[in-house]
């Protein structure tokens, strides 16, 4: 590897760890959609998703849901999910659904820490966690849940020159998002807000 790749790898994973400690604060699927009152007694339901970086590569690793889920058939996401009772904590339910839908070994796993919560439209209060993976591994999609999994280079997932913003009819009004294309994934909504969140920490 030339020691200018080198040098760049460790300087992406050097921010990627601090991130954690420099995000601005919470985001939502409201973001480009405000004003937006949301009642205060609304009840958010918990969630977590891994963000893991491949330290060696500088790439991370997403996943495309099974298109029979019944919620966000098809789309581009984390491994993650909704927290369960026997979870210890948020990066806990982090790493076993990381386990059950692509077979990543929690142990080859460094949570280095997470960044503020994300709500969706669904109700849930997804919170990314941050882990910067120590060795290599084989994604096994877990067929029910999980069509692909791949990966991506971090540096274009984070470049905000790479974001557009869209929209879509959705509940019979027209709503934004932002979108971070990668190839023939299409990788937008909650995960790309997610991303644009990470990429706002690590410019810090």
């Amino acid at each position: 590897m030339p020691a200018e790749s080198a040098s760049r790898l460790a300087s992406l994973e050097a921010a990627f760890r601090r991130a954690p400690q420099t995000a601005l604060g919470p985001s939502s699927d409201y973001d480009l959609n405000a004003p937006v009152a949301l009642p205060e007694d609304r009840h958010l339901r918990a969630a977590a998703v891994l963000i893991a970086l491949q330290p060696w590569d500088g790439q991370i690793v997403l996943t495309k849901r099974s298109s029979k889920l019944k919620h966000h058939p098809g789309q581009i996401a984390f491994p993650g999910g909704k927290a369960d009772p026997g979870d210890r904590d948020l990066s806990d339910t982090a790493l076993r659904e990381a386990r059950e839908e692509i077979a990543l070994p929690s142990d080859t796993v460094e949570v280095v820490g997470m960044l503020p919560p994300h709500e969706t439209v669904t109700g849930f209060s997804v919170t990314p966690v941050l882990g910067v993976l120590t060795a290599p591994f084989t994604a096994v999609p877990e067929t029910g849940e999980v069509a692909e999994a791949f990966r991506v280079p971090l540096s274009h997932a984070i470049n905000p020159e790479r974001f557009v913003i869209e929209g879509r009819i959705w509940r019979g009004q027209r709503r934004q998002y932002y979108a971070v294309p990668w190839g023939p994934y299409y990788i937008w909504g909650a995960t790309a807000r997610m991303l644009m969140q990470l990429s706002d920490a690590m410019a810090q």
